[in-house]
């Protein structure tokens, strides 16, 4: 519950004028009932002795035009701080994601699913403390007319709208585990969903339709009970509130029936009183909502805290915007281009431990080693992607704090293992939205040009979900083209030409190595023949350093790699004749040697 206060208390504050502004606003539409209820009952006691006047008519038919004006406006203002709340959370969470500190859960649809669902009953439940006041204060004004009319009689209206109070606050930890039930399955629904969608070519193959729709169902059999449950507790807390108002009515009557023949008690007053009770239930309603809500609000804020990094806040005023006019976001300035790119002592929760790494501009490093060595690793901790356990990166000099927010395009660019394209444009998926000036060049660089030439609609070709309609080759360069769209001093590789044959990885290798300053993990010949700096990493830990013909000579870790490769090309994994066309003299006669 505490994470949940410092939330509500953020939420409040981010736009805190909005929020008062909108519970001002609230203040009127609650308190207008009363001066109704006032018409209402000489309206009453004029009609059980002759006409009502007509000012009295209009004064009521006006009072109420005036609460619904009220309401429809505050509804439009308040709006706009519910949707920013919203947008302040979903944000928070999705940067940290994307900086490397957050982590999805099981699958990307149950991430959606949070966003969607947890920040909205968050918000929700800060959202249901603006009536709160107007509440009060009716509930106040209103106890205090009628208890100078018939102090029984209100205290007949009081003592059920006490009991759904307690009864509401007993059922919190209830309400609280069917919420997290509910928000569970339906994270299993979406997650099997997103499932099904990107593994339809294996279900097909496999034959196993039926087997992915009954577990669809299990899942969805799961969720529609825990939803059920959680409505019905919800809706009982609701049914209680109202079934207090009717027996309050009811002692009411009964209190007032006799007073009412003793001429104690008019048709104004029980008037008055049968209008006040309906609206004295906003406050336990309200305070009930809150109640309810409380569990369901601490489930979804946990839910968002565990998708956030250690370090970060699911809530913090990272600053919202509600026009057009909100700062663009600026690409990183070339005042400091690369000289040298220096990490010491670089380590990662997942297997990297005190990896040194110095980068000259314009050279090409390799990063290899055998499988789960900690390459990726490194790139990642790197560019600020995942987290670092120890260590200090520093660019021409200056240590980087915050490496997932500094080494961004201009000045490095990175290409995963896996192409990650859109269902749209070659010419969408290569700018995403950047100047389109360099793109000939990028494309160039990338060695896509006599592709592109073939496709039909050229740049305006659509590249279908997942880029399948080209082919891993293509694919591979397109996001190698997007990186050089955005002119980076350092282009990050992660394992790019395992899609591509010979002739397409020397001609890609030769254009891109002038392009820009290269951080690559490979173990292909033609790009080790061609590095500066060979780093081998064995076991998250640097076996050795230097060009591939010392390493041939010096390290062992390399040798191993080396001869594993050899042993590869020799039972037909690779090309023939790849080998020895990537490789230099020196180092095929040294491989043989070794």
């Amino acid at each position: 519950m505490s994470r949940l206060t410092a939330v509500t208390a953020t939420l409040v504050r981010f736009d805190l004028r909005r929020f008062l502004i909108g519970g001002l606003l609230w203040m009127p539409a609650s308190a207008l009932p009363l001066v109704g209820g006032l018409i209402l009952q000489r309206m009453f006691d004029h009609l059980t002795v002759g006409r009502v006047p007509l000012l009295l008519c209009a004064a009521f038919v006006g009072v109420e035009l005036v609460r619904g004006l009220t309401i429809v406006i505050a509804w439009t203002y308040g709006d706009y701080w519910w949707s920013a709340a919203a947008a302040l959370l979903r944000g928070n969470v999705l940067r940290s994601i994307l900086s490397g500190k957050g982590r999805v859960p099981h699958s990307s649809g149950e991430a959606l699913a949070r966003l969607r669902d947890d920040a909205a009953d968050v918000v929700e439940f800060v959202d249901e403390s603006v009536p709160l006041a107007g509440a009060a204060l009716f509930s106040a004004a209103a106890l205090a007319i009628m208890v100078s009319i018939h102090p029984a009689a209100t205290l007949a209206l009081i003592v059920p709208a006490l009991a759904i109070g307690v009864a509401s606050r007993l059922l919190n930890r209830l309400t609280g585990r069917l919420h997290r039930q509910g928000g569970g399955g339906g994270g299993a629904v979406t997650g099997h969903l997103g499932e099904i969608f990107t593994g339809v070519l294996a279900i097909k193959t496999a034959g196993a339709e039926k087997a992915a729709l009954e577990r669809l169902r299990a899942h969805n059999r799961l969720r529609r009970d825990a939803a059920v449950k959680d409505r019905l507790a919800t809706d009982l807390l609701t049914t209680a509130t109202g079934a207090s108002v009717e027996i309050g009515v009811g002692l009411v009557l009964l209190l007032a029936a006799p007073a009412m023949r003793r001429g104690e008690f008019t048709a104004g007053d029980l008037a008055l009183f049968t209008t006040y009770i309906g609206w004295l239930t906003a406050l336990p309603r309200t305070v009930g909502s809150i109640l309810a809500r409380m569990p369901q609000a601490a489930v979804s804020t946990e839910r968002l805290t565990r998708m956030t990094g250690p370090d970060d806040s699911v809530s913090r005023d990272s600053g919202v915007w509600f026009h057009r006019d909100y700062p663009a976001p600026e690409p990183a300035a070339h005042d400091d281009p690369l000289k040298t790119l220096q990490a010491r002592g670089l380590a990662a929760r997942h297997g990297l431990h005190g990896v040194d790494l110095e980068i000259e501009r314009g050279t090409l490093t390799v990063i290899t080693g055998a499988v789960g060595s900690g390459k990726t690793t490194l790139l990642r901790t790197l560019l600020g992607l995942e987290p670092a356990a120890g260590g200090t990166i520093c660019w021409n000099g200056s240590q980087v704090a915050d490496p997932g927010g500094y080494l961004v395009p201009g000045r490095a660019a990175y290409v995963g293992q896996v192409p990650r394209l859109f269902s749209a444009t070659l010419r969408e998926n290569l700018l995403l939205g950047r100047d389109p000036e360099h793109i000939e060049r990028a494309v160039g660089a990338a060695a896509f040009d006599r592709d592109l030439a073939a496709l039909p609609d050229g740049l305006d070709t659509v590249v279908g979900p997942r880029g399948m309609r080209l082919s891993g080759g293509q694919a591979q360069r397109v996001t190698v083209a997007r990186a050089l769209v955005r002119s980076p001093d350092l282009l990050v590789v992660d394992d790019l030409s395992s899609a591509l044959d010979v002739e397409t990885e020397q001609l890609l290798w030769e254009r891109i190595t002038g392009a820009a300053t290269l951080l690559v993990v490979s173990h292909r010949p033609a790009v080790l023949a061609r590095a500066d700096q060979v780093v081998v990493l064995d076991r998250g830990r640097v076996a050795g350093r230097g060009t591939l013909d010392e390493l041939l000579e010096s390290c062992a870790e390399m040798r191993r790699l080396w001869s594993r490769e050899t042993l590869d090309t020799r039972d037909g994994l690779e090309a023939p004749g790849t080998r020895d066309s990537l490789a230099t003299p020196e180092t095929r006669d040294k491989g043989a040697a070794l």
